[in-house]
């Protein structure tokens, strides 16, 4: 007996079968709905101490949900996720330092130059039919452009950055709190949660159907109507804008934003790790990657900082967490390919 084999098809008919989507809906709608509420309740249980940890694992949450989207969902792999980070991150440091623009507007437009920047450098890709490792190391050339571009440009302070100015008092506006307060979790959060539910919603839609059917096999899914570069730079755009938002929260969170902070090879591989851990291709799958890799890189920071006398020649060491986040991404790759959400998942239905 022959197994039978998902095609293009099979993915473009389920979003016609109300049935089927309606109750996938719903049920990431609740699950959601219950992350939501844990979200909303953290500040309560958890001190100074560790509110840095949860900010960290928030941005790392959204930059996985935002890369997965693209190369996850749209089976674009992409190592140069810092270049759209840094535009977002370098277009809130330099609206706010030198105009005073509010934050939330500078948001927007990071979010919609890294959108259109994206869809260039994609179209530029697929239009010479760049695929897998080609499209993966162009966009990676493409980040580290960036990174030159910056370095030695005046107005972008070279490779010194830039510095917010801190307010006297709190300003929601301008995305200033006291120190400890409870909205520099609540925001991420909240951009975390609506993000998901638009993953949620562009998932079981008909064009969410149509660019994991193109990941699937393109050539079957033009021979059946499907505009496939429209359909997937759709997923690069909205990757790139997310990815945006969260490089402007995280100078908003640090007041502090520099080329490598921005647009280094580190970024790339933050976005990219918890994606492949938690289960690429899932809605949850980076969400529970974040969640590993959060904690794990302030663990890991902790200990160079201050390490036991057993292991004092770690001291100072650069590169250590790039190595820890090697090692375990083998281990999840050897003994769960689909990534710990993926797997899990995979078995609970059999």
């Amino acid at each position: 007996m022959t197994r039978a084999v998902e095609r293009p098809q099979d993915s473009v008919a389920a979003a016609d079968d109300p049935r089927l989507k309606d109750n996938e809906t719903r049920n990431a709608f609740v699950t959601l709905g219950v992350l939501a509420i844990v979200l909303a309740v953290l500040p309560f249980v958890l001190n100074e101490r560790f509110e840095s940890i949860a900010v960290l694992t928030l941005i790392f949450a959204l930059m996985a949900v935002a890369w997965n989207l693209m190369s996850g969902f749209g089976g674009l792999f992409s190592f140069g996720h810092a270049a759209f980070f840094g535009i977002g991150a370098y277009v809130d440091a330099y609206l706010v330092v030198e105009y005073g623009i509010s934050p939330w507007i500078a948001m927007l437009l990071g979010a919609a130059l890294a959108t259109l920047v994206g869809i260039a450098i994609a179209f530029l890709c697929l239009r010479y039919q760049l695929a897998g490792a080609y499209f993966a190391l162009a966009t990676f050339a493409f980040a580290q452009m960036f990174l030159l571009l910056v370095q030695n440009l005046e107005f972008l302070h070279k490779t010194e950055g830039f510095n917010l100015p801190i307010l006297g008092g709190e300003s929601f506006w301008m995305l200033q709190f006291r120190q400890g307060s409870d909205l520099y979790i609540w925001i991420p959060a909240a951009i975390l949660v609506l993000a998901l539910a638009g993953v949620i919603l562009y998932v079981h839609s008909r064009p969410g159907q149509f660019v994991q059917a193109v990941r699937d096999d393109a050539v079957a899914a033009a021979s059946l109507g499907i505009n496939v570069m429209r359909t997937k730079l759709i997923a690069v755009g909205l990757s790139c804008a997310l990815t945006a938002v969260a490089g402007a929260f995280y100078t908003q969170y640090y007041f502090f934003v520099g080329p490598q902070q921005a647009f280094g090879a580190q970024v790339s591989i933050e976005a990219i790790i918890p994606a492949v851990i938690g289960g690429i291709g899932t809605i949850w799958g980076p969400l529970v990657g974040a969640l590993i890799v959060g904690p794990l890189a302030e663990l890991i920071d902790s200990v160079l900082r201050d390490p036991p006398a057993f292991i004092g020649f770690l001291q100072g060491v650069a590169g250590l967490d790039v190595a820890i986040y090697a090692a375990l991404l083998i281990v999840i790759v050897l003994f769960m390919p689909k990534g710990i959400y993926g797997t899990l998942k995979e078995r609970w239905r059999r």
